[in-house]
């Protein structure tokens, strides 16, 4: 096709390939394409979508005659959106240049992007647009068509060997130029001295002739970071946005809003009502979209990771060092971090107390431990021993730190909130436990945080010019800013960047957070104890299981109560595994926080004295008052996560509770007018024979009288009305409405047959078993013990 056909076929075949900005064309649906299950269109869609696929020909292509497509502005972050509706420019100098406003009846902003930007803006947002796409199957994301082409274009347009590659020209030797600046359409307010972009710094002085390939398609890396971190990471709330901004950026946009009019083409800016609104967007990431962020992460450390070693000599480095070695140095602190951060503490502070949490888990130890993903290989030792944290890692940690000690301190609370029972929970304790034990990081940590507590000594002017404008990439934000020596100017820089100046700092190795470390201990201990009296129960609940219970002939089985949880479902299995968990977690913890034996033993003491003689549970923790036992908030916690809870029984008469599942509905309602009938007919000789003291008595006191349900009704008002004619000897037969009762009748009657004895032979085979088995029990029951039982 022509240039001029493939210019209006570009944004339709876009959207049908990625869907629509409001999702209701799905488009491809790649988050969903698998090759198990659709191996034909997997591969065709991965080949047409390479980067060097047709696709990113037709991009290309079109990228050398400098056409421009619309991006409504509408669909972009809640933050971004609402600043540009304001004409405020955002600090990201991805859209600058690039605002343009609509014309006389247009119904909105769009961002006038090129080719590469258009194809991977729709790209990167169809993660976040295409929720709600149909899926008739089970979809593992780490294996969709969509995640591995961010893997692919993180590959190629960030490489942690050699080049970028060169775009595939159509005219040969030629090279596609890099988009040159555009000027705004109206003016804008600046958020200060934004970052200036490595493109124009680098190949704006430089001949595109002899100019070096990586300093041409610089861009390319850059714009697809940039792109990727928007639409996945810009998602936070006013307050946020407005943390994220220095002092004089703040006022700056103050002194705007007030002599804001509407002379700016007729569009006035928004109240502060609609655009508090407008900022506060309602942002529920997925886990899809948090797995495909910690494959951003892990990418941008391999990639950073790669950056060659500095020469000695200064003024070599100036002249030799290309583009993307510089963007590898500046890639993480400047790009990433800060977007990251929030990202990381919206999902610990919204994300549900479930196990799903643990794809964000893993992204943010994927952050904290650069060192992963580093080229140099571990040395092979025959134990596999903990590997040290090297010395060199320092810098990052402590331009990090409020990612290693302030999120610590939010999983903390969220680990107190969580059942520690549950494997998966405990899982995930282990883990954060296991990364932060790393030999050597917890000191690392440490000194962060004393830096951060010096008291200053640096210039207050110098002290001004960075603190109050964080997002320069002052000290080692930027390259290109002067170098400095104190560390603990940079450690105080980092956290006034994201949580600004009037930030009260939580000391990670301070008394608060090693009290709520001793609680989690406490918890842990507990957690332990339960899955320990968990496992005791179901090994003894099967030893005790007698063949005649199966049968249902025990009139206990009415009032049981149900004391497990999800652990019998799941198995001795994992109870062993959330033991050991938990066992490594505290001693991983104790490691970390220095905590003593005589702590721990306390602590084991403290929990054993909450189990009785027979390992039971006691009653969950309450205070006596007037209008009796009053549930703490230990005890409320101890029953929601199933660590200790009321013995609940049935009250009143066995005849009368509802009718169970496992019975037939008409047998117990006939069942229980024959018996009411018996009971009326020989209320008297019952009576008679249970007052005897004979074998005879004692047989029919055993069971006839129910002497727990004479107790209840001689005690309680409420029941003494209800049954006060049927609380003496009295037959039941509701135990044979039960179906096993049934199967069981029926199997006899069965093998009966099967030996040729009739009907009525097995009748009184049955009678003869049944009253040999009432022999049996009143000789166990009423013949060895006292007679008031």
């Amino acid at each position: 096709f022509s240039l001029k056909e493939l210019h209006g076929i570009f944004p339709w075949l876009v959207e049908s390939i990625f869907g629509s900005l409001d999702g209701i064309i799905v488009g491809w649906n790649l988050r969903c394409l698998q090759g198990r299950t659709n191996p034909n269109e997997y591969s065709v869609a991965l080949d047409f979508l390479d980067p060097s696929g047709p696709m990113m020909k037709l991009v290309y292509k079109l990228q050398a005659e400098e056409y421009r497509y619309d991006f409504p502005v509408s669909y972009l972050p809640g933050p971004v959106k609402a600043s540009i509706q304001e004409q405020v420019l955002p600090e990201c100098s991805l859209y600058h240049n690039k605002v343009q406003f609509p014309s006389s009846g247009g119904l909105g902003l769009n961002l006038a992007l090129n080719p590469f930007e258009y194809y991977m803006f729709y790209f990167a947002i169809s993660l976040i647009t295409q929720k709600n796409s149909p899926v008739t199957h089970h979809v593992s994301p780490s294996n969709s068509a969509y995640f591995i082409l961010v893997d692919t274009y993180l590959k190629c347009f960030l490489p942690t060997e050699g080049s970028v590659l060169p775009p595939p020209s159509s005219n040969p030797g030629g090279a596609i130029p890099s988009p040159t600046p555009r000027s705004p359409a109206v003016p804008f307010s600046s958020y200060g001295m934004h970052h200036t972009s490595l493109l124009k710094r680098h190949i704006a002085h430089q001949p595109s002739v002899n100019a070096d390939p990586a300093s041409q398609e610089i861009w390319r890396s850059e714009t697809l970071l940039q792109i990727f971190v928007e639409m996945w990471l810009h998602h936070y709330s006013l307050e946020m946005y407005q943390k994220m901004q220095s002092p004089h950026v703040k006022l700056e946009v103050l002194h705007y809003r007030l002599s804001i009019s509407s002379k700016h083409h007729g569009s006035p800016a928004q109240s502060s009502y609609q655009a508090l609104h407008a900022y506060q967007e309602s942002f529920k990431p997925t886990e899809e979209h948090v797995l495909v962020v910690r494959l951003l992460v892990k990418h941008l450390h391999a990639f950073s990771n790669s950056l060659k070693p500095e020469p000695l000599s200064p003024s070599a480095h100036s002249h030799t060092a290309s583009p993307l070695e510089e963007f590898k140095r500046v890639v993480i602190p400047r790009f990433v971090q800060e977007k990251l951060y929030i990202f990381l503490q919206h999902c610990f502070g919204h994300w549900p107390l479930d196990a799903s949490f643990r794809a964000v888990l893993e992204m943010w130890l994927s952050y904290l431990q650069p060192w992963r993903y580093a080229p140099e290989k571990p040395p092979q030792s025959a134990e596999p021993l903990p590997r040290s944290v090297s010395e060199k890692w320092a810098a990052f940690i402590q331009e990090n730190l409020l990612m290693y000690t302030k999120l610590f301190v939010g999983f903390l609370n969220r680990a107190l909130r969580t059942d520690l029972v549950s494997p998966k929970n405990a899982l995930m304790v282990f883990r954060v436990a296991k990364v932060f034990a790393q030999p050597n990081l917890a000191e690392m940590i440490l000194k962060g945080e004393q830096l951060f507590l010096e008291p200053e000594l640096v210039i207050p002017h110098r002290q001004h010019r960075l603190f109050m404008s964080p997002t320069l990439g002052g000290s080692f934000l930027s390259s290109r800013s002067p170098a400095v020596t104190d560390a603990s100017f940079k450690v105080k820089s980092h956290v006034y960047s994201l949580e600004g100046q009037d930030f009260q700092y939580k000391q990670m190795f301070g008394t608060e957070v090693r009290n709520l470390v001793l609680k989690l201990a406490q918890l842990i201990c507990q957690a332990q104890q339960t899955a320990k009296s968990i496992s005791d129960h179901s090994a003894e609940t099967m030893a005790t299981q007698s063949f005649f219970s199966w049968f249902r002939f025990t009139p206990s089985d009415m009032n049981g109560s149900y004391t497990g949880n999800d652990l019998d479902e799941i198995g001795q299995d994992s109870i062993k595994k959330t033991d050991e968990y938990l066992e490594k977690a505290l001693e991983y913890l104790c490691q970390i926080f220095k905590l003593s034996e005589a702590q721990l033993t306390q602590m084991m003491m403290k929990c054993g004295t909450a189990q009785d003689e027979n390992g039971k549970n006691q009653l969950p923790d309450c205070i006596q008052s007037e209008n009796g036992l009053i549930l703490t908030p230990l005890g409320r916690y101890q029953i929601i996560n199933g660590l200790r809870r009321f013995e609940v029984q049935y009250q009143g008469d066995a005849e009368l509770q509802p009718i169970r599942s496992y019975e037939n509905a008409t047998l117990v309602r006939l069942l229980f007018r024959l018996s009411s009938v018996l009971n009326e007919r020989f209320a008297d000789q019952m009576e008679v024979l249970s007052s005897r003291e004979d074998f005879v008595g004692r047989l029919c006191r055993y069971h006839l009288i129910n002497p727990h349900l004479v107790q209840k009704i001689r005690y309680s008002p409420v029941v003494r009305d209800r049954t006060s004619q049927n609380w003496g000897p009295r037959i039941s037969l509701r135990f044979l409405a039960s179906y096993r009762t049934l199967i069981s009748l029926l199997m006899i009657y069965f093998l009966a047959s099967w030996f040729y004895i009739g009907p009525v032979g097995c009748t009184f085979i049955i009678l003869i078993g049944y009253f040999l088995y009432a022999v049996i029990m009143t000789f166990f029951f009423e013949g060895w013990k006292p007679h008031e039982h």
